[in-house]
């Protein structure tokens, strides 16, 4: 009998990961108070073992942005132009953590989004490493198991017919890829699925089947219009990133670096004006293919 997908979701957030990554979510969910509600652990680095010298990506998830800023234009920009990123370091560890409201997590992990930001990522494997309790792990749940019935309704119309159902996923993310300013080597795209192809089968029939009972667009094409409307909010969000937390340039650089194999520094005047040099940043990269 085939798994629903919010068991699925459920066991995957539900493996245990490093202790050392439970305490800094721990300390992120502490940073914002009484309205953190979840912490996820995602990306490249849930596939390590040595966290030298890596940045670890989250997201905290929190009750609503005027709850978990102190400064009022934090929880406008959050809300304006979501997710706000901060860079955030303790015990050795450096993470990067994203700040969504359950509200907005919700929504820009289903259909009723072209941005494919969030549901490409949490189509993903990832790890709910912090829960303030049972009723927001229960929150988190959901929203991540609409993540991928969504990638792949987006998919479909577009992607080759092909008996193997990774080609499917594999063709999902690349188009996810096209779709956002990308800081990656070309490929990389389809790593996600042969990283775990096993995990991919798995999902593929429940996350089918959950299209059909979502509410919105389905079988959904429209990438030519996702693709200019997402690398002009990837702009806008680097733009926003830049000056929401100290070194917020630097990362930038350092995050193109270490994907694209480039050698990007940082001037002086840059870090003086951040809004500035992230702007100036993207015809440059564009240009040398360091994001795409």
């Amino acid at each position: 009998m085939t798994q629903k997908i919010e068991t699925l979701v459920a066991e995957e957030l539900a493996i245990p990961v490093d202790k050392r990554v439970v305490a800094l979510a721990a300390k992120i969910a502490k940073a914002h108070g009484k309205a953190s509600r979840a912490v996820l652990f995602y990306g490249s680095c849930l596939r390590e073992k040595q966290y030298d010298g890596l940045m670890l990506d989250f997201y905290l998830i929190v009750s609503n942005y005027a709850a978990a800023y102190s400064r009022r234009w934090l929880a406008v920009a959050n809300r304006l132009i979501p997710p706000n990123v901060f860079v955030f370091e303790a015990d050795g560890m450096m993470a990067k953590y994203a700040v969504l409201s359950e509200a907005d997590f919700h929504r820009l992990n289903g259909p009723e989004t072209r941005n494919v930001s969030v549901w490409a990522r949490f189509a993903q494997p990832s790890r709910l490493v912090w829960a303030a309790n049972g009723a927001a792990r229960k929150k988190v749940i959901a929203a991540v198991s609409r993540a991928a019935p969504t990638l792949l309704a987006s998919a479909i119309l577009a992607v080759p017919g092909s008996d193997d159902p990774l080609d499917l996923w594999r063709g999902a993310f690349k188009l996810t890829y096209s779709a956002e300013l990308r800081a990656e080597r070309r490929g990389r795209s389809g790593s996600f699925v042969e990283f775990d192809p096993e995990r991919y089968r798995r999902f593929t029939e429940p996350a089918i089947k959950a299209i059909a009972t979502m509410k919105g667009p389905r079988a959904s094409g429209g990438w030519g219009r996702r693709r200019v409307e997402g690398k002009m909010l990837t702009v806008l969000r680097l733009a926003k990133a830049s000056a929401t937390f100290a070194g917020g340039v630097d990362y930038i650089a350092w995050k193109i670096n270490r994907h694209a194999g480039t050698e990007i520094e940082i001037k002086p005047w840059q870090r003086r004006w951040p809004l500035l040099a992230a702007i100036s940043l993207v015809p440059k990269l564009l240009r040398s293919g360091a994001v795409r």
